[in-house]
């Protein structure tokens, strides 16, 4: 009989561990440890009930007391303000545009109330912007219409979320991946039409209406739009009077956002640009800025938009294991049949292919901490996003929350269920909120650059601002067999670029042994000096880099955003050089951060700057650094980013609101708006406006709350 030997805790003198499971599930810790002090003693118990049982733990780090919340709120009101200025210029525009449709004043307008429950959406129907208040709308058939897409009609223009030719990728073959021939046929002449539409006229009558659009673009055609509103009648008006109101009594502190203190020791070196200030990154450990100081320290580089990175965030917790084993396991063995029973199986991304792909649960994570390959011993890599997928991470894993929320530095922006200072919880509890996370992202990584397949996430840019916890690692080294193998695996990817370079610029049919894609589209590229690949010299001095030992888990590229329309100009006119789905040649670039399509390897990182040293902005370079494990990155709105692993790794990431970065949200909501219909990017998932409107809302409720009990108090101690 196999005896199991138990480890009691003499603290509790109640709960008992046996070895096997100390060894397996908490592996850093010894068993005089654990008989000492066990594991549900110190708030980290593994165990079934313990892993779906939420609040255990404290999650906020630091109390907030009334000063300094009085603080924080005229500040964010002296933020919010300029933005209800413009919002409320705008429904006084749209009620006087409607004035002269009707031709009577403005002030005898009557606006109807369209009927629009709680736990529902209103969307623009041509371009999916988010709607908030004044919009048009159909008597007959229901159609939206957002304020934006009305002005542009009347003006003449084409509104946003006309249509393009999406393109779609046809798999040439496994073969073709790693540098050999097509399948025959798999090579397409031209650009599907799958998802276009020709534009549709508009119909616009001379008192300035504008009729519901044809069936076509799913409207009617036969009824003007009417203007509706789904906010009461003067409530940001008054919301602004109310925000004025506070403006005029703040004070300069209000609105200073502090200066940074030039600390060596929490700057790091991220960047080489000449003559540039912001090379290095503010970088402080977690232990240090539990402070109003500390946070204010934040705020002067953050209104920069630089990213922040803290480091040691998870010695702030209580050691919950963040192993992918232990939390699959609490889904496993969750109370909930139907949810265990969905956990066997994930759907993950082949890094390689782009493309999802089935795998056992055991096997994903089995390649997690021992790696995968194919059968050319090319390195496979698999990616999760948003695991697990069916429901939100906070329902599922309610201690894993906990133990996130609790290491989130700087909470008071941060924190995804009370953040003072973060936007996106202001919204009232009857009103459906943005999914800003907690997301969980679990991914393999080796330090090797391949150039193809690589486990990365492509350059994109958020609409919000996020904060990234590496929580867990797992180190992957490769075989001598397996890099023979791609060294000579990259020797044929780099003739196949050569040679289908070659034929694109010569504005030639692909050649049917190398493939090839609508050539025609990609004649509107600027030709390269070179269609070379980097020589393997150049490869070897960046792989010798891979090899140090105490390397992070993942590799950040982030932009600056005055970096931006270079860093588009770039990847449009080397567009062909890079690989997608299926490891096809992009085909075509409707834009080319949100198509997130293309990724920089370091030979293109050293081109963009090279390209551009002699302009004005003196070379585009992103701050580049590992993330190493307990680190939080901060990724300001609008800051294109790029990440790839280095070792398997999981993260989890959750997005916020900050009031500093609102004009970027802004800013991205009206160019998401511009994007075709079926564009990836195209939904407007954040609402940023009813944000501001809530938020502004909240926020001065609070603070006259707040200057009340204040003013009670004063008056009770004069009293005495």
């Amino acid at each position: 009989m196999d005896r199991r030997i138990v480890v009691p805790c003499i603290k509790c003198k109640d709960k008992f561990y046996c070895i096997q499971c100390i060894k397996k599930w908490y592996p850093i810790l010894s068993e005089e440890e654990i008989a000492e002090v066990c594991p549900y003693c110190r708030g980290n118990c593994n165990c079934n009930l313990c892993l779906h049982s939420p609040s255990m733990l404290k999650t906020s780090k630091r109390d907030i007391n009334d000063d300094e919340k009085i603080r924080h709120l005229h500040y964010l009101i002296c933020k919010l303000f300029p933005y209800l200025e413009h919002i409320n210029q705008e429904q006084i525009e749209e009620i006087e545009i409607e004035s002269k449709i009707q031709g009577i004043p403005s002030s005898s307008v009557e606006i109807k109330r369209a009927i629009c429950s709680n736990d529902e959406r209103i969307y623009c129907n041509h371009c999916s912007t988010s709607i908030f208040d004044l919009h048009r709308s159909c008597p007959n058939c229901s159609y939206e219409l957002c304020l934006s897409c009305f002005q542009e009609i009347r003006g003449g223009q084409l509104p946003g979320g006309c249509s393009k030719r999406i393109p779609r990728y046809v798999s040439r073959g496994s073969d073709y991946m790693h540098g050999g021939d097509p399948i025959p046929g798999s090579c397409p002449k031209e650009t599907s039409d799958q998802g276009f539409q020709m534009p549709v006229e508009w119909v616009t009558l001379k008192d300035g209406s504008v009729v519901c659009p044809y069936k076509e673009m799913g409207g009617c055609g036969s009824c003007k739009l009417e203007l509706k509103c789904l906010l009461p009648e003067h409530w940001i008006s008054t919301l602004k009077e109310r925000a004025e109101n506070i403006m005029s009594m703040a004070t300069e502190t209000d609105f200073e956002t502090t200066f940074c203190s030039g600390d060596p020791e929490k700057l790091i070196k991220a960047a080489s640009r000449e003559g540039s200030e912001d090379n290095c990154l503010y970088c402080p450990d977690s232990k240090d800025i539990l402070n109003e100081e500390e946070l204010l320290h934040f705020r002067s580089h953050w209104a920069k938009g630089e990213p922040v990175i803290v480091k040691n965030v998870l010695e702030q917790t209580s050691g919950l294991s963040w192993e992918p084993m232990v939390m699959w396991r609490a889904l496993s063995e969750h109370a909930d049949a139907g949810i265990s029973s969905r956990t066997s199986d994930v759907k993950a991304i082949d890094c390689l292919a782009c493309c999802e792909v089935e795998i056992s649960t055991r096997k994903f994570f089995e390649g997690y901490m021992e790696g995968r390959q194919y059968e050319n011993f090319w390195p496979e890599m698999l990616k999760l996003k948003d695991w697990p997928p069916f429901d939100k991470f906070e329902n599922l894993l309610p201690r894993h929350c906990d133990e996130f929320i609790r290491a989130l530095p700087f909470q008071e922006y941060t924190d995804t269920r009370d953040g003072f200072l973060n936007l996106a919880v202001k919204l009232p509890a009857n009103v459906i909120k943005p999914d800003m996370g907690p997301k969980t992202y679990i991914a393999y990584g080796i330090p090797e650059e391949l150039g193809r397949g690589d486990s990365v996430t492509k350059l994109h840019l958020d609409m919000s601002d996020a904060v990234n916890i590496l929580t867990h690692t797992a180190q992957v080294a490769l075989t001598e067999k397996q890099r023979q193998a791609i060294e000579l695996l990259k020797e044929k990817h780099r003739a196949q670029d050569e040679k289908e370079c070659r034929a694109i610029w010569k504005n030639e049919p692909p050649d049917p042994e190398v493939g090839g894609s609508n050539h025609t589209a990609r004649t509107t590229f600027e030709q390269p000096d070179s269609c070379k690949a980097a020589s393997p010299s150049h490869h070897e001095q960046h792989q010798t880099q891979d090899h140090s030992e105490n390397r992070g888990g993942a590799l950040w590229d982030i932009f600056r955003r005055e970096d931006v329309p270079k860093l588009e100009e770039y990847l449009v006119k080397h567009a062909n050089e890079f690989r997608h789905t299926f490891s096809c040649p992009v085909d075509q670039v409707i834009h080319p951060i949100h198509d997130q399509t293309f990724y920089l390897t370091s030979e293109h990182k050293i081109k963009l700057k090279e390209e551009y040293v002699y302009s004005i902005i003196t070379g585009i370079e992103p701050w580049t650094f590992e993330q190493k494990l307990g680190e939080a990155v901060f990724i300001p709105a609008g800051c294109p980013h790029q990440v790839r692993n280095l070792k398997s790794c999981t993260k989890v990431a959750a997005d916020f609101v900050s009031p500093e970065n609102l004009h970027e949200c802004l800013r991205l909501t009206e160019e998401f708006r511009k994007l075709p219909r079926d564009h990836r990017a195209k939904e407007d998932k954040l609402e940023v406006k009813k944000m501001i409107l809530h938020a502004a809302n909240q926020a001065i409720a609070n603070l006259e709350e707040l200057t009340a009990q204040d003013k009670m108090h004063q008056n009770e101690n004069f009293q005495l």
